[in-house]
């Protein structure tokens, strides 16, 4: 029976593609899933061979560790050459976004503390 390696939900297609091509290159046989139409199911990466799976394990942990080293290398350097996004800089290229936000926390706010105003004013 085939095992799950990969849910696709929120997998960057070249992530994914790497994944493919790693186990082509280690000849682990391996079926994929489409995501279905109304969005239930994102599609995964299964391994045929239940024995396979193991080995197919241990590759994706080394893969991951790799990609998320790389991943903050580049962090840090868009952080040490200053091209990296800050807090102000998104607030200054969607200030609409921060004003809808804060409305929101408000609303949840006012919501969350209706009851104790109610009980204290009867």
């Amino acid at each position: 029976m085939a095992k799950l390696l990969l849910n696709l939900r929120h997998v960057p297609e070249d992530e994914a593609a790497d994944v493919r091509a790693m186990l082509v290159e280690h000849d682990i046989g391996y079926y994929e899933t489409e995501p279905n139409r109304w969005g239930i199911s994102a599609g995964a990466i299964w391994i045929k061979d239940d024995s396979r799976h193991p080995d197919a394990m241990v590759l994706m942990s080394a893969y991951q560790g790799q990609r998320s080293a790389h991943a903050r290398a580049q962090r840090e350097q868009a952080r040490i050459d200053g091209s990296a996004e800050t807090l102000a800089q998104q607030i200054k290229k969607q200030p609409l976004r921060l004003v809808f936000i804060l409305f929101a926390l408000a609303i949840l706010v006012a919501l969350s503390l209706w009851p104790l105003l109610l009980m204290g004013a009867s």
